[in-house]
């Protein structure tokens, strides 16, 4: 097998392409041969050191494929099944892999499985975001940062169809008529307006019930100026860098507000949580809800690149590495 290893962290260079043989599954796991590995900003952070993992690493959480071989106790999956997955251990960025069976779902036929390998983080953290952190109604406005990103794309797909009014926002205006394409009423471009002071002329000076905020320290204040009474802030990235510390009495206070930072790690925790986003997920994709088109594709000896390109915002819709 060939696999992208991290001994150390850093910039995209500490990437190395390194040849292992692999063993049998255990009793519990299966032998997956890679189709399609998707690509993600929480790479970047696990490669970076922002979130820790034990050195040396596998790199990578989120991937489609083929089942190979199975270890003894594995009942509900069988060699030749279409599976993706995301989740740890990390190890994705990789011709083949073993994986336990816990975070396995079955891929639908009518859906690619390079269109899957983008779908397990951004699509489930959309089901998460959008129906249970906070149930969004139908006619509710809503607001979302980098809403032209590769999560953004699905999750405004998915806001729209469940009859939301939302509003986006954008770096540049390059971006606008993406987010517009893809399910934004409303696009402002932060770099040169006042995005919470848009908000507000939007709705009426009310504010928005919830902020969905993946950029983190840039945004933060602003998302929450943006809330209407008792809203709520949902803060589940760092793409401008970590949140600096929060002052209650002075952001929160004021107005009731609920904030909250959530993962799939929270949501996913059983077979019935996972397959419940999952039913749901392929659902929307296959009906036409959400359309994915893959912005690039990415060999595994061009992964640094491919972190580069993460990094300086390059790439602007969902993207995939193709191992063999």
């Amino acid at each position: 097998m060939k696999t992208i290893i991290i001994s150390k962290n850093g910039g995209p260079e500490v990437l190395e392409l390194k040849e292992s043989n692999i063993g049998k599954p255990s009793q519990d796991e299966v032998l997956i041969e890679h189709v399609a590995i998707g690509l993600n900003f929480i790479d970047v952070y696990h490669r970076s050191g922002l979130y820790p993992v034990q050195l040396p690493s596998g790199i990578g959480a989120e991937g489609s494929g083929i089942i190979k071989d199975l270890g003894s106790n594995v009942k509900d999956f069988k060699v030749g099944d279409r599976i993706s997955y995301s989740g740890q251990p990390l190890g994705a960025y990789s011709s083949h892999r073993i994986f336990p069976t816990k975070d396995l779902v079955k891929v639908p036929e009518n859906i690619d499985l390079e269109v899957a390998a983008t779908l397990m983080i951004k699509g489930l953290t959309s089901f998460y975001l959008l129906h249970k952190t906070y149930p969004v109604s139908s006619g509710e406005t809503i607001l979302f940062h980098a809403a032209a990103g590769a999560l953004g794309q699905i999750f405004c797909q998915w806001a729209k169809s469940l009859g939301c009014i939302v509003i986006g926002t954008v770096g540049s205006d390059k971006k606008i008529d993406l987010a517009k394409k893809n399910g934004c009423d409303y696009v402002i471009n932060y770099s040169k307006e006042n995005f919470p002071e848009k908000v507000l002329e939007l709705t009426n000076g009310i504010g928005v019930p919830v902020v969905y905020d993946g950029v983190g320290k840039d945004t933060l204040e602003g998302s929450l100026e943006c809330l209407k009474i008792r809203g709520m802030m949902v803060s589940f990235g760092n793409a401008s860098g970590p949140l600096s510390d929060i002052n209650v009495q002075k952001l929160i206070q004021p107005k009731g507000l609920y904030l909250t930072r959530p993962s799939g790690a929270q949501y996913f925790r059983t077979r019935k949580e996972l397959d419940e986003g999952a039913k749901l997920l392929f659902e929307k994709v296959g009906n036409g809800e959400i359309k994915i088109e893959i912005f690039k594709k990415y060999k595994l000896d061009e992964v640094v690149q491919a972190h580069t390109d993460l990094e300086n915002r390059k790439i602007t819709g969902p993207s995939v590495i193709i191992p063999n």
